[in-house]
């Protein structure tokens, strides 16, 4: 089974459908998720939808891609955006994220002292899964306010992304847990029975706590959870709900990978783990897959041909005398002239497969362009010195053996990047053999990083086309 045999993705029909309202893009570190949260975000807003983009990831390339100096807890609007639509983006700000919870569900003086509390800067500043509880906060306030039709998820790299998914069902643990109800008990106990068990029980686990953790912050934990209780539900509810919205149909996961082993392997992970939680997935999107213009020469034949330009010239050859009669006018080998004897019946031999090769050399040359640097410098010679239309006074014409030297050059990094693309094509084939019920979206690899609208679009055009470059199928 080869991935020609998986559904495409659609994204523009996703994106245009009103009734999508969340997307949510999960992934191994390292695959393009925020780039391609990014890149739908932009085409959602230019095709009529109003878009925020929300990224968990602190690094800043969301906001330097969209040209907004630094992005917070505030969505920002995004300029230079195109056709009717709006895009807004932010960055979630863990801590102003539960610092808002806090000053919404308690009264001034309670949220004083739980603001101030310094279990609670602790907590709400690194504490493990915080972020992650905090993702969903801020999801359900984006969602409740109603202001935006489409809201685009760039999560936390590697695996802590379905972290996003286990913050409610650990959030509740964490509350429903022996050690909170203890903490808690004081608070809830009054009277004789209070004081008494506060005296028999309390006082030898609050003892022996207090050794390990240290008096001060023990009492700091206690007065967080006393100061903390009433709020306590209303956490658990308002996680369990986003869950359910997570859930709803107006949520899409798309789960993005690279077409390599490891990124491949996470990405099963994650479609698995969603179906698993009922979570509605929408598909894979692969990002950097490489293709060839010159797809029809093998790697075996551009090396075996790179070779034969490679090999010293025979004395006996008489081609070797005039070597400019096996050049066309471009300085390649070629393959029409020279003498039959040379190739005669045994075609299989390196001089063959050189000359048979020239049918695709000029296809190599073209494909490889930006490669012919990195071909003369592996020659060791100038490329700005081969061609016949680079000759000038204080210039001379390239010898024969420079020529062959950049040939064989190009030849074998066309020869590399053939065995990336089977290398990739043998990946993306396990994947589809394992999940071929998931839809993929192909997005072929850019010569450059991207830092601004016009490269976001140019990713959007690609996810929108989905199909493989050429080359890669």
């Amino acid at each position: 089974m080869t991935l020609d045999a998986a559904e495409p993705l659609a994204i523009d029909p996703l994106l245009d459908d009103p009734g999508t309202r969340i997307i949510v893009c999960c992934g191994s570190g390292g695959v393009g998720k925020t780039t391609t949260a990014a890149a739908l975000g932009v085409r959602a807003a230019e095709r009529g939808r109003k878009v925020v983009v929300l990224t968990i990831d602190p690094a800043r390339r969301l906001a330097q891609s969209m040209g907004i100096d630094s992005l917070d807890n505030t969505p920002r609007r995004v300029k230079d955006v195109e056709g009717d639509g709006e895009l807004h983006a932010m960055m979630l700000d863990m801590k102003r994220t539960f610092d808002e919870i806090v000053e919404a569900h308690a009264d001034p003086d309670r949220a004083k002292a739980i603001l101030s509390n310094p279990f609670y800067q602790s907590l709400s500043a690194g504490f493990a899964g915080t972020q992650e509880y905090m993702a969903m906060e801020k999801l359900g306030q984006l969602r409740a306010r109603d202001e935006w039709d489409l809201i685009v998820v760039d999560t936390p790299p590697s695996r802590s992304a379905l972290d996003f998914l286990d913050a409610p069902k650990r959030l509740g643990s964490f509350l429903d847990g022996k050690f909170i109800k203890l903490l808690m008990a004081p608070a809830k106990m009054g009277g004789r029975a209070g004081m008494k068990f506060l005296n028999v029980g309390m006082s030898m686990m609050t003892g022996t706590l207090g050794k390990l953790l240290g008096g001060p912050f023990l009492h700091d934990v206690q007065t967080f959870v006393a100061a903390m209780d009433t709020m306590f539900g209303g956490f658990r509810t308002r996680a369990d709900a986003t869950y359910r919205l997570l859930q709803a149909p107006g949520t899409a996961f798309l789960v993005v990978a690279a077409p390599e082993r490891d990124a491949l392997r996470e990405a099963a992970y994650f479609v698995e783990r969603l179906a698993a939680d009922d979570m509605p997935l929408a598909g894979l999107v692969l990002n950097r897959v490489h293709g060839s213009a010159a797809s029809r020469l093998s790697a075996e034949r551009a090396l075996a041909a790179a070779e034969s330009l490679e090999e010293p010239p025979d004395p006996a050859d008489a081609s070797a005398e005039n070597p400019a009669e096996n050049l066309d006018d471009r300085r390649i080998v070629d393959q029409e002239a020279g003498k039959a004897g040379d190739r005669g019946s045994s075609d299989s031999s390196p001089h063959a497969v050189a000359s048979d090769a020239h049918a695709s050399n000029a296809d190599v040359s073209h494909a490889h362009a930006s490669d012919a640097d990195a071909a003369g410098a592996r020659a060791g010679i100038d490329p700005d010195q081969v061609g016949s239309d680079q000759v000038g006074p204080d210039r001379e014409v390239p010898d024969q053996e420079s020529v062959e030297r950049l040939t064989a050059g190009l030849l074998r990094l066309h020869a590399e990047r053939m065995q990336v693309l089977a290398r990739e094509q043998r990946t993306r084939d396990r994947f589809t053999a394992l999940h071929p019920e998931v839809p993929v979206a192909e997005v072929a690899a850019l010569p450059g990083d991207v830092h601004d609208l016009a490269g976001l679009r140019t990713i959007g055009d690609r996810l929108a086309a989905g199909g493989p470059p050429a080359g890669a199928a």
